[in-house]
């Protein structure tokens, strides 16, 4: 059982033959002219939000949990949202049509605006919204065909990471870290456990067959993919146990994965330089790929 094609037009996948349109606070305009204050507290303080959703066939991908998300993620840092939830629909499909995006990201970014810099934020400043499109193979990806190795890292993340800021350094710097290590990602480690990956929710399966993920509380992000993954591994009658799982429970598991909006479902064949389970994509990761991506096409927007 397996479908790995599931769009079947012609994409140029990462080769820039014309400016892109970007959307900058109620305007389109061309990415070379997308500009924002040098006072937005977004570049001054990492006072902002933001989301990615897929596009699959010119389709926006789970859409509706994202715009939730983003809803919570303002009303906890007490910012304003710029528009209203359906016209951001709107502008998603409209970026869409305007950078004819088959396959690939929309990433939307809100700040709280514009103010003479100070640690205390204003109560009237008018949002920043900016959205661009990244067009990206997604669906026949080598990398979820092969798997990835990852090494694990202390978490030195602030303490709301369920919140979806842009406070990307930590994860930038693990990423980069891992690349010297000769692996393609990090897993972070807090008091023994691992809560994610630098960008990712993180997963093993037991050698029962059980799938074990870290429990939704404010260490991790609660990941859009993630709650349908883990609806569909239900429905397939997968067990399921949220909890901490340390790193050497994923060095004696039967396989890993991990799951994010970009990458769907993508297997984890070694840690620490140790395989995990065979050192190959495991069946209960390849099995879950497939059936979310059927149920994200189904659903599409």
């Amino acid at each position: 059982m397996t479908m790995k094609t599931y769009i079947h037009q012609p994409v140029n996948y990462g080769v820039k033959s014309m400016s892109r349109t970007v959307y900058v606070n109620g305007n389109y305009v061309p990415e070379e002219q997308a500009t924002v204050s040098v006072f937005d507290r977004g570049f001054l303080f990492a006072d902002a939000v933001y989301e990615v959703t897929s596009v699959l066939g010119g389709k926006l991908i789970a859409f509706d949990g994202h715009a939730k998300r983003l809803e919570r993620s303002l009303r906890e840092l007490q910012m304003d949202a710029p528009c209203t939830m359906d016209e951001l629909k709107e502008i998603h499909h409209e970026m869409v049509a305007r950078n004819d995006l088959v396959e690939g990201l929309i990433y939307l970014q809100v700040t709280r605006g514009a103010a003479d810099r100070d640690f205390a934020f204003p109560k009237d400043t008018k949002p920043t919204i900016v959205l661009f499109t990244q067009a990206k193979n997604l669906t026949n990806s080598p990398t979820a065909d092969a798997g990835i190795k990852v090494i694990s890292i202390p978490d030195i993340r602030w303490g709301r990471r369920d919140i979806k800021t842009v406070q990307l350094l930590a994860p930038s710097l693990g990423k980069m870290e891992a690349k010297a290590a000769g692996a393609d990602d990090a897993w972070l480690v807090e008091d023994g456990f691992v809560t994610e990956g630098t960008s990712n929710n993180a997963y093993i399966v037991t050698k029962n067959g059980t799938i074990v993920t870290r429990n939704l509380s404010t260490d991790i992000l609660h990941g859009i993919t993630r709650a349908a993954v883990l609806r569909l591994a239900a429905e397939a009658q997968i067990k399921i146990e949220e909890r901490p799982f340390t790193v050497d429970e994923v060095k004696d598991a039967a396989e890993a994965f991990f799951t994010s909006a970009s990458a769907f479902v993508c297997p984890v064949i070694e840690i620490d330089g140790c395989p995990i389970g065979t050192g190959t994509p495991g069946p209960v990761a390849n099995r879950l790929r497939d059936i979310y991506l059927q149920e994200a096409l189904k659903t599409a927007t």
